[in-house]
């Protein structure tokens, strides 16, 4: 199984070898990402990413189920209800 988890995209520049390349945050955590896949994305949008790199974009709602299925799940496997 493979999992993409949702950041926000605070840091946009131009990588090394000409790639785009952004910091994104993951509720405070922050990684240098892959931006090459979603060209489109600007500083403050939502997006998926595994691996290392942005898989795709997603709205502010979006991202925030997500971690809100990602919280139960961390409960759940804690025993926690």
């Amino acid at each position: 199984m493979c999992l993409g988890v949702p950041g926000k995209v605070e840091r946009i520049e131009q990588g090394e070898l000409g790639v785009p390349m952004g910091t994104v945050s993951f509720g405070g955590t922050r990684m240098e990402v892959c931006l090459a896949y979603v060209p489109e994305v600007q500083v403050g949008d939502y997006v998926i990413v595994h691996v290392g790199f942005a898989i795709s974009k997603v709205d502010e709602a979006e991202a925030q189920e997500i971690f809100r299925m990602l919280e139960q799940m961390g409960s759940l496997a804690e025993g926690e209800t």
